[in-house]
């Protein structure tokens, strides 16, 4: 027989705040543990509260049903549905159905949870600041600090919970209407001073007109403006009081309002702070709710982050054998969650503050790009909510009907792709003396037979001391040369794929070890010297100091990259690409961290940006017309003083302007201490922005893993080509099998003759039943 564990439950409890999450996590805990005493502390009266309406996903709500019946029945009867989204542009509504959302006002979620601490026997204080948390914890089991935003608790604890907190670009205002909106809708409006846009959904029953606008708990809808700083200062907002805002913004939205107002309950413009904590813990106090975290209002409720906690944090206070081990199992289970939701909330977030490069778009892509902004909804769940909504994005962006958007093709220069899939470039370290080989005939043949419409190179080296390993492919020979039309010529003959070069230089980052024997260390013998932009180690005391480029230099490796582009064009590739990310060589002249010099190809972005655009120029003067160039550049060294976001966007310009027909956008790799914000399709918003600022094709790379997210990507506009590098490590035909999935057979997708038994997906033996309809949380 096992052994029975006893488990010690916390039975002092002492709760700092009294919002949702505060009085839920209270009434689980005395609901589990009816001997517990547990008292809230509340320094406001009880309905003194900020806002108005809160929206809660179906995941919450099952959550809260199973947790406590009674508080998700008395909700369930408060619950304003609706599943319809309208996103209203240039005076066009596009209007999106198939979505789940329940919304009530914020003062009845508090009565209701009021009603059932109180009959539960938790002990309310209201109009009464807590003690502080240190005094608390010396008299309870047991303190949940969910005192928000500006918690005292996290900040008497510092040290122990690490905040961070990062306030944003935009400023909003949350308001309410007595305007009955019957979905959740987005207005966009160009004023003066800049765009402006609101947020705006259901809540309850219409307000009545014969009320306060300031006093009254209830209204018809939430509406919360927003605009960046600089539009919100332009407009005067800044020496408006609370009802000269309102005046403002009734008048900016009168079309939408038709003759409604709007009201305030303690509404002050505000900027979004991002709060993460490296620790939700300190002893018995624990973080709970937006003193532990907060996401953007635009996708992420807190109200909903909170709640969620509270049932997590009294599972297993319930589950677990001490209060330590509890705590730490709350900790890991939200913090997955909340972080994920984080990632969302800061993409759609950041979305509505580049919201000026989107504007231009058609009305209906830009509707999908709105509803596809945080990465958590794509083309196939759209699809499925809504199938003639995102059959008449499909339309309008030029798809035949039935093709996925990943399989029309795209045109550059003289060169049309079948397809938007790229194999990505590969360093794969089996070169021997820069010769590429059967292993490089097998490895880019497949990825070309795999149905991608673009297969590019691993970085070619243009000299012997240009290669980053013994193992790395060159084309500076003439046996180079033959090797690699031995690999073109089966692409083109035996695919329907383009075949690319990617050209470059491993600068200071070069000598060192195959990938798995030492990724960038210094080879044990045989080392070859190193050039750069300046003299600086990739890694002082490990790596070697690379000597500074001179004038003669400069012109020699210049012409290595002409010549080997002549070999290219003789050979037979379809694109090039010249290397300029990563920290290598040319990377290396454009980062403020890497290049040091004082001359003309130094200091400012242009100075920096001189030597690679005169490369780019020999090599495109030598490049047959017809065929095109593309750049790969780092759009942020992820590092402090690094390449920012706007310089990539200046690089991109300048390389367009030269000739350069897509900008590949990658970021960083340039230093050794960066730290890279790593996620679902991390550096594609960097491709985003160069697109629509700069107006140049670009290729998006980076953790785009799935065909949906292909497909999102390039009908949301932000993307031309998807370059993915691990999924055709895992699967060389990749973009077939996308195809198959998506019961695809047309002209974007060509089976190889001998594959062609295989463009059915084989029957798995069993019956798969219907997609399960999904529920969108877009707050």
């Amino acid at each position: 027989m096992g052994r029975s564990v006893t488990v010690v439950r916390p039975r002092r409890i002492a709760v700092i705040g009294a919002g949702p999450g505060g009085l839920y996590a209270a009434a689980l805990l005395k609901r589990l543990d009816q001997a517990a005493q547990i008292t809230v502390w509340e320094r406001n009266a009880p309905d003194d509260t900020f806002g108005f309406g809160v929206v809660l996903s179906d995941e919450t709500l099952g959550g809260i049903e199973h947790a406590d019946p009674v508080v998700y029945r008395a909700l369930s009867e408060e619950f304003v549905r609706w599943d319809a989204i309208e996103v209203s542009h240039r005076g066009t509504v596009v209007r999106s159905g198939g979505h789940g959302f329940a919304a009530l006002g914020r003062r009845r979620l508090l009565a209701l949870l009021h009603d059932r601490c109180r009959g539960l026997g938790v002990r309310l204080r209201f109009t009464e600041p807590a003690p502080p948390a240190a005094e608390l914890a010396r008299g309870h089991d047991l303190v949940i600090a969910a005192d928000g935003l500006h918690s005292a608790t996290r900040e008497a604890y510092r040290d122990v919970f690490r905040p961070s907190l990062t306030t944003h670009r935009c400023r909003y205002v949350w308001l309410a209407t007595d305007l009955v909106l019957d979905a959740f809708r987005f207005e966009i409006a160009e004023t003066p001073h800049g765009l402006v846009q609101a947020h705006g959904y259901p809540f309850s029953r219409p307000f009545n007109a014969g009320a306060s606008r300031h006093s009254s708990d209830s209204g018809a809808s939430t509406f919360i403006v927003e605009m960046r700083e600089e539009v919100w200062r332009r407009a005067g907002l800044d020496r408006l009081d609370e009802d000269g805002s309102i005046a403002w913004c009734e008048k900016v939205f009168a079309d939408l309002l038709g003759g409604h107002r709007l009201r305030s309950n303690r509404s002050h413009w505000s900027a979004f702070t991002t709060v993460t904590n490296g620790s939700w813990r300190a002893g018995r106090v624990v973080l709970l709710g937006d003193a532990a975290h907060t996401a953007h209002f635009s996708i992420g409720s807190g109200t909903k982050l909170a709640m969620e906690d509270a049932l997590a944090l009294a599972a297993n206070l319930h589950e677990s054998p001490d209060l330590e081990t509890a705590l730490a199992a709350y900790e890991t289970e939200r913090r997955a969650v909340v972080e994920s939701t984080q990632r969302a909330a800061l993409a759609s977030l950041e979305w509505f503050e580049e919201l000026a490069q989107y504007v231009d778009q058609p009305e209906r892509q830009f509707a999908f790009n709105l509803l596809t902004r945080s990465r958590r909804v794509t083309h196939d769940n759209l699809r499925l909510r809504d199938p003639y909504f995102t059959a008449t994005v499909e339309t309008e962006f030029g798809t035949d009907p039935g093709t996925p958007p990943m399989f029309t093709p795209f045109r550059l220069r003289g060169l049309t792709l079948r397809n938007r899939v790229v194999v990505s470039p590969m360093d794969m370290y089996s070169s021997v003396d820069g010769t590429p080989g059967d292993f490089h005939l097998v490895h880019l043949g497949a990825r070309a037979l795999g149905g991608a419409g673009l297969v590019m190179t691993e970085m070619v080296c243009v000299n012997p001391c240009g290669r980053i390993t013994p193992g790395c492919a060159g084309l500076y020979t003439d046996r180079h040369e033959d090797a690699w039309r031995r690999i073109v010529d089966f692409a083109h003959h035996r695919s329907s794929a383009a075949i690319g070069l990617q050209l470059g230089h491993s600068g200071r980052k070069g000598s060192t070890r195959l990938m798995w024997e030492g990724i960038d260390q210094p080879l044990p013998e045989g080392n070859w010297p190193l050039a750069a932009a300046s003299a600086l180690p990739y890694r002082p005391g490990v790596n070697q100091v690379p000597y500074a480029l001179d004038a003669a230099g400069l012109a020699k490796v210049r012409e290595q990259f002409r010549s080997a582009a002549i070999r290219g064009a003789r050979v037979g590739f379809d694109l090039l690409e010249l290397h300029c990310a990563h920290g290598y060589l040319l990377s290396g002249f454009l980062s403020p961290l890497t290049n040091q010099r004082t001359d003309r190809y130094g200091g400012d972005l242009a100075g920096r940006l001189r030597y690679p655009l005169e490369v780019f120029d020999a090599v495109r003067e030598v490049w047959p017309a017809e065929r095109p160039m593309t750049v790969r550049i780092s759009a942020t060294d992820w590092a402090d003083g690094g390449t920012t976001a706007d310089d990539a966007v200046e690089i991109a310009r300048a390389f367009a302007e030269h000739g350069a027909d897509a900008i590949d956008v990658s970021t960083g790799q340039v230093v050794p201490d960066e730290r890279p914000a790593f996620g679902r399709s991390y550096q594609t918003p960097y491709a985003d922005r160069i697109r629509n600022r700069v107006g140049v094709p670009v290729i998006a790379v980076g953790a785009i893993s799935s065909w949906d997210d292909v497909n999102s990507l390039i009908l949301a506009g932000r993307t031309d080509l998807c370059a993915l590098a691990r999924p055709h490590l895992y699967d060389p035909n990749w973009t077939l099998h996308a195809a198959a999935e998506q019961g695809y057979s047309g002209p974007g997708a060509v089976w190889p003759l001998p594959y062609q038994a295989g463009s059915r997906r084989p029957p798995t033996g069993r019956t798969d039943g219907p997609k399960p309809r999904l529920t969108l949380d877009v707050r």
